[in-house]
Parts: structure tokens; C-alpha cells; sequence
């Protein structure tokens, strides 16, 4: 590849320029979040969308600490050891829920490989703890592939419905020893089916970048085994390197071209789709 070509590739293209937030309410969730000591998922993966979902009053709420303990190519969260639950998080939560007016929560968390749950009894008390202090708030969850505990972890989470159960395959088959090492393919697509046959009326939706290097026909072939387990929902987003330890973008995909996915993803069957260079798992998740 030439230097001319290798420089337009690192060139950020116009449709993915993006401004910080600012105003009343992007300086109100801001105020909100560091008074409580929330983590979100904004900060720590360094998204494009938080000074639009800031000034919307938004975030995604990143629970179980934010070291993690598997170490992805594509993510800028921190990976170590990390600490054992915090019995306070789920008051927080709830009291950012209360002054933020929220209607909608998205709740992530880092891979907990240490805990034998994967961390869903946190997940669980976080909504109910929620649900105490903001009756109608509506919730969706973005959960680790939970290893060595699917059945169990499900089994917990039951007392916590109803909720959208979003996890996410990240990318295709043949990208994951590169950028998801620590995942497995199969593996992530089995919880997503285990939750369809365990929890029947729940909503589930998965995500996945692009420009990792997938080829169409690859990319395909994941939205059709998403829909062979029953996925509902599909996010689709333009992956930006977020440090420069993350993987390289390889390519900038256009507009219309997740314009075209996004038709495509519909015609497959899926009843919810985002598909745009800045589409996150959550972003305008609380969209119907």
C-alpha cells in the first residue's frame, strides 16, 4: 500500500466528525454522574456518542467496576484484576435514575470471569434496587457472555424481568482470534439462544462493528445465524480505534452502505435496526 493510500485510510472521513456536548443537560448528567461515582460505558470505551446522549440526558451505566478481565483489541477498558462487587452500586444507580428523570436505563458491565455468576446477581439487584426508587423505568441489558454459567446466570435473572437482554457478537468468525480472543463465537450466539428458550417474551439484540476487515458475504452469514436463534434487535456501527494500543480501522464504511445493511437486516427479520457509522449497542436504544 502506498503512503498516499495508507494516510487516506487514517484520514477520518466528514460523516464521522463529530462534536462535544455541551448545555444544561450535557452539564447535568455530567454533574450526576461524577457526584455518584457512576461509571459508564461513555467514558470508558471513549464513545463518539457521549456528548450527543449527554446533551439528550442519556448514559449507559457501566456496573462491576471498570477493570475488566479479558483484554479485547477493539476496547479501551482497562483489564486486570479487578475488585469484588460494590454493595453500594445499585443505590447509585437508582438515585442517577431519580435525578436524571431517566425512562429508559441501559445497564453494561465489564467480563467478570472471577465471579462465578459472571456478575448477574449484580446486574439483578441493580434493576430491582431501580425499580424501588423509579417504578416505570424500563431497562435493557448488555451482558458479558457469561462463561461457565449461562443456565445459572439466566436463572437469576428472572426475577429482574422484564428487560431487553442484549449481548453482543462484536464482529465475525474468522476476526475473533484478532480482536475478540477472549469470546467465542459459538459461545456468545448459544446465550443468546439459551435466553430465547428461557425467558420466551424477552426482547434480545446483539451488535456488531465494521470495518475490522469483514467481508459482506461473512457479515451475512452472522445476521443470519442472529436470526436462526431468534435475536430480535441488531445494532450496526462503524468501529473507531479508541487507543493506540486498539486495533487498527481498516476500513470506513459509508452511510448508504449501512443504509444497505440495515435493509437487508430488515428483510431478514429483524424487528429493531440501528445501522449507522455512529450506532453503538445502546445508542437511541430507548427508541421503540
Amino acid at each position: 500500500m502506498s503512503d498516499e493510500n495508507k494516510q487516506s485510510k487514517r484520514r477520518l472521513p466528514e460523516w464521522l466528525k463529530r462534536r462535544m456536548g455541551t448545555g444544561q443537560t450535557f452539564n447535568h448528567t455530567h454533574h450526576t454522574l461524577d457526584t455518584l461515582g457512576i461509571e459508564t460505558i461513555c467514558t470508558n470505551a471513549d464513545c463518539p456518542n457521549r456528548g450527543d446522549c449527554w446533551s439528550r440526558g442519556t448514559a449507559t451505566v457501566l456496573i462491576l467496576g471498570n477493570i475488566c478481565t479479558r483484554n479485547c483489541k477493539f476496547c479501551s477498558v482497562g483489564h486486570g484484576k479487578p475488585l469484588p462487587p460494590d454493595a453500594t452500586e445499585p443505590e447509585r444507580v437508582a438515585q442517577m435514575a431519580k435525578e436524571m428523570g431517566l425512562k429508559y436505563l441501559v445497564i453494561t458491565s465489564v467480563d467478570r470471569d472471577d465471579l462465578a455468576d459472571g456478575g448477574a446477581e449484580h446486574f439483578r439487584d441493580v434493576i430491582l434496587q431501580c425499580r424501588e426508587i423509579v417504578p416505570t423505568l424500563e431497562f435493557e441489558l448488555l451482558v458479558p457472555d457469561f462463561r461457565d454459567s449461562q443456565e445459572e446466570s439466566l436463572e437469576i435473572l428472572k426475577s429482574a424481568l422484564p428487560f431487553v437482554f442484549g449481548h453482543n457478537v462484536e464482529t465475525v468468525p474468522s476476526l475473533y482470534s484478532t480482536a475478540r480472543p477472549g469470546g467465542d463465537y459459538r459461545r456468545s450466539l448459544a446465550l443468546l439462544e439459551k435466553t430465547k428458550q428461557s425467558l420466551p417474551n424477552t426482547q434480545t439484540k446483539s451488535s456488531l462493528m465494521l470495518g475490522l476487515g469483514e467481508k459482506d458475504d461473512e457479515l451475512m452469514g452472522v445476521l443470519k445465524d442472529l436470526r436462526a436463534i431468534g435475536c430480535d434487535r441488531l445494532a450496526l456501527g462503524q468501529y473507531l480505534r479508541p487507543s493506540k494500543d486498539s486495533l487498527e480501522v481498516v476500513e470506513y464504511i459509508t452511510p448508504e452502505k449501512f443504509d444497505w445493511w440495515a435493509e437487508q437486516a430488515k428483510e431478514l427479520g429483524f424487528t429493531w435496526v440501528q445501522s449507522s457509522p455512529f450506532t453503538r449497542s445502546s445508542y437511541h436504544a430507548e427508541e421503540k
